[in-house]
Order: C-alpha cells, then sequence, then structure tokens
C-alpha cells in the first residue's frame, strides 16, 4: 500500500477501530529492525514509546535516503509506517519539501490520536529532517 491508497481508504473507511487495524496491519509489515541499532544514539526524542530511526544512502541510488525504524508500540510502529512511506527513499531536497503535516490532517490523524502519540509522530518528522539536512550537508 502507499500514501495514495491509504488516503483513499482512510476516506472510504468511517470508523476509527478500523483505522487502527489498518495502521497496526502497516506496522507490522515493517522490515526487521537491527537490533544492534536499538541505541540511545538512534532512539527519537521527543516520543513517549521507544521509537529508534536509522538513516543511510539508497545503495542503488546515493542522492536517496532509506530509513527503517521500530517501536515497543503497535500504533506508533503504523504512524513509523506512514513516515516511511512519505520519506524513505527520497531524497534530502524531496524530504525538506514534503508536508507531512498536511497529510497527517488528510488521514484525520490530527484530531483522532492522544497529544503524546501526534508530539511522538512530529518528533520522528524532525528527525528525518534533521537527518536530510545532516546527509544534504555532507
Amino acid at each position: 500500500m502507499d500514501l495514495n491508497e491509504l488516503i483513499e481508504t482512510f476516506d472510504f473507511i468511517e470508523d476509527w477501530e478500523e483505522r487502527y487495524r489498518i495502521l497496526i496491519d502497516l506496522g507490522r509489515k515493517l522490515p526487521e529492525f537491527p537490533e544492534a541499532e536499538r541505541t540511545e544514539a538512534n532512539r527519537v526524542e521527543g516520543c513517549t514509546s521507544n521509537v529508534w530511526l536509522v538513516c543511510h544512502r539508497d545503495e542503488s541510488d546515493p542522492e536517496r535516503l532509506v530509513f527503517i525504524a521500530d517501536s515497543d508500540a503497535f500504533i506508533v510502529k503504523g504512524l513509523i509506517a506512514l513516515v516511511l512511506m512519505a520519506y524513505s527513499r527520497a531524497t534530502p531536497e524531496e524530504i525538506q519539501q514534503t508536508d507531512i503535516r498536511d497529510l497527517f490532517r488528510r488521514l484525520g490523524l490530527e484530531r483522532n490520536l492522544s497529544p503524546n502519540r501526534r508530539d511522538g509522530f512530529y518528533a520522528m518528522v524532525d528527525r528525518i529532517h534533521e537527518l536530510a539536512a545532516e546527509a544534504q550537508a555532507a
């Protein structure tokens, strides 16, 4: 599922329990996160749940960045999947230009997630922007 399919699905499904199930399913499909990367340096500050995020250059296209992430909370893993759909395999310039907050609002997450989860979501986005800026400067 890509972001456009997710938006269409959320537009069609009004029940938030069902939307949460979709998010949880997306989180279950995240690639395995290496245990060695579960370090304090890779932990995202500002998240109530533990979230680890790692960035590296795409081997087939070094202009693009690949992100992998994980959390110890099911809903947060789904939010991670959203963030990765928006940002992984993008260039640092594309990342800086992507307005994830608009997507967050379009999906109805702004009003249906707890303030802590919403803040954690934006903390992940801020960290991705920081990593993109570092990659751009390198």
